[in-house]
């Protein structure tokens, strides 16, 4: 996989020179390749210069099943060495079919009171460089991620160097190490030690090559990345690309992708954990953030992320931040709180042979339930409304819940939303229409780049001034209701009421509108046009969004679908927010 890294290289460089002292993990392939470099060549061989000239250059290789070879390591150090006007800064080389990337840090090295720069007080500058060796095909989302742990690395180096001296005291037992090999060496003869490598010998007496060692085998394990440099840093970093594999290999998700995800929250979405709460909160630090502890405690599926601000009594801003973090760090998905109207449907990149390993995983949870059973019940879109009888028991409900949550969190089941469409004509809206629905839309997404407090206390605004319509709305109509002898003019009133609300549609929408029997109701006309002006009926909003949006009952927009039917027609889809959580989804 090309998110995975390829090596890890430390490289110090001061006033004694510049010298590789750790890379990992390190093989015989290098040095015998080197080795074989340096042998004397056949005298007897012929140059075909003429073949050289005119043909093309081979191709070199140097990814060797998985591992960095054809560098040594004086070559590495002379490429990783930079001046230190490129310190602190990204670094980028591309040879062959691998990328270098870093962040070469500079250090102060620390006083001690035998050194002789101790006495002139002039601390003397050292350049570290760790370096992580990619493949050259990987994207740029995949090299800005190394590129910040490289400096994060840095960084935590540079704190430790400052306080205690730790990069000089690890320094000095590296080039130690590789001195004593070198000694070996050369009381053999000069013979290389194949048996021995001096990286071996770092790897127990350094704690910083242990660390680099944990990096790169988290990195290619999980893609998390937890420990303390020497035992006083923490370190976390999170690879993206690796750890939102999920059940799919080669399935990878951008961290733009997740930027846009958290970007499309609204306070009505849910979350979805992926491991346990108690084992999540086991894992966590002693000084982990209270906000998230309280979040964690109050978590449920069945709520939405306003609810989850009230219980845990946070901000829906802070809500909204702990789950951007759960989300990238992996550990939780957004959903739409589990609630009988939802609808499901077997996810389209769904497992559904019967040697598939989430088979055994669903039976260890489920015992005596079969998973392909299972997913076959949901092979058209359904709802939990119609899986659940009148008489259901508590348990049933509660199993069928449990059941839900596996598999949504195995990403086997997809929820499906009702988009609604205007189509009072063969031609779908004017143009006068679109271009208004659409500037309403636009007016909306700008408006919705605000803080979710914003967001929160607009909808909060935009609901009370929707009460006094409604309120105003019955109080005109309540009149009207006490005159039953002028039959005439509650007709004229209405046509007058009508036309007013149908001012902005054309001739032949009007028509199409006032064919409807529902049309006669003011209050269901009012609905439908505040919709159409609003810009819902254009297939971009579904249901919940407007009923949060518009402060509007389920059954408010249910009814209304049933009695415009002949201008409305509904389609059923994923939510665009979520959808990066499936394989299909760009």
């Amino acid at each position: 996989m090309e998110a995975d890294p390829i090596s890890v290289i430390l490289v110090k460089s001061d006033s004694k020179g510049d010298r590789l002292l750790f890379r990992y993990p390190y093989t015989k392939d290098g040095r015998s390749e080197s080795n074989q470099q340096h042998r004397k060549k056949n005298p007897y061989t012929l140059n075909t210069t003429e073949d050289i000239l005119q043909g093309p250059a081979p191709q070199t290789f140097n990814i060797d099943k998985g591992h960095l070879t054809g560098f040594t390591d004086e070559v590495l150090s002379t490429l990783f060495a930079v001046k230190q006007e490129l310190c602190e800064a990204k670094f980028e080389l591309k040879v062959n079919d691998v990328r270098f990337v870093g962040h070469p840090t500079l250090l102060q090295s620390s006083l001690r009171k035998n050194s002789s720069d101790s006495k002139q007080g002039n601390p003397s500058c050292v350049l570290i460089h760790i370096v992580f060796a990619l493949q050259a095909v990987a994207n740029h989302s995949i090299v800005k991620c190394y590129y910040d742990l490289s400096k994060r690395l840095g960084v935590a180096l540079r704190h430790e160097e400052k306080r205690c001296g730790y990069v000089t005291d690890q320094m000095k037992q590296m080039i130690l190490a590789h001195d004593e090999v070198t000694a070996r060496q050369e009381e053999d003869g000069g013979k290389p030690d194949n048996k021995t490598s001096p990286f071996d010998i770092i790897l127990q007496r350094c704690s910083l090559a242990s660390a680099l060692r944990t990096v790169y085998d988290d990195l290619m394990s999980t893609g998390l990345v937890r420990l303390r440099i020497n035992r006083w840093i923490q370190l976390t970093f999170c690879l993206p690309q690796k750890v939102h594999q999920f059940h799919k290999k080669g399935f990878m998700i951008e961290p733009e992708t997740i930027d846009r995800c958290l970007q499309s929250l609204r306070p009505y979405h849910g979350l979805l954990l992926l491991i346990e709460p108690s084992h999540l909160l086991d894992s966590m630090p002693l000084d982990s953030s209270p906000a998230l502890l309280r979040l964690l405690k109050m978590y449920s599926p069945l709520k939405s992320l306003q609810t989850l601000s009230a219980d845990a009594d946070l901000t829906l801003a802070q809500v909204f931040n702990l789950t951007g973090h759960l989300v990238y760090w992996g550990h939780a998905i957004i959903i739409y709180p589990l609630c009988e109207s939802n609808v499901y449907v077997v996810s389209p990149d769904a497992p559904t042979h019967a040697n598939s390993p989430l088979v055994e995983k669903f039976s260890e949870h489920f015992p005596g339930e079969s998973l392909l059973e299972v997913m076959s019940e949901f092979s058209a879109p359904v709802s939990l409304r119609h899986k659940l009888s009148p008489v259901s028991q508590p348990q049933q409900t509660a199993r069928l819940l449990q059941t839900v949550v596996w598999l949504l969190q195995n990403r086997l089941l997809l929820q499906l939303h009702t988009y609604m469409y205007f189509m009072p004509t063969e031609r779908g809206l004017s143009q006068t229409q679109d271009n208004n629905q659409c500037r309403n839309v636009s007016q909306r997404e700008s408006s919705q780049l605000s803080t979710p407090d914003d967001t929160l206390s607009q909808s909060v605004t935009r609901a009370a001034s929707e009460t006094d319509v409604s309120s105003t709305i019955s109080d005109e109509a309540a009149p009207m209701t006490t005159v039953q002898t002028n039959t005439w003019l509650d007709k004229s009133t209405e046509s007058i009421i009508h036309e007013d609300l149908l001012t902005d549609f054309t001739e032949e929408e009007r028509a199409a509108i006032l064919k409807v029997p529902a049309a006669a109701n003011a209050e269901d006309l009012k609905l439908l046009v505040r919709l159409v002006h609003q810009g819902y009926l254009h297939g971009m909003h579904h249901l919940e969004e407007i009923m949060y949006l518009e402060n509007v009952r389920r059954s408010q927009l249910l009814q209304l679908l049933d009695k415009f039917r002949e201008v409305l027609i509904t389609c059923e889809t994923e939510d665009p927010a979520i959808s990066m959580f499936y394989l299909h989804s760009s």
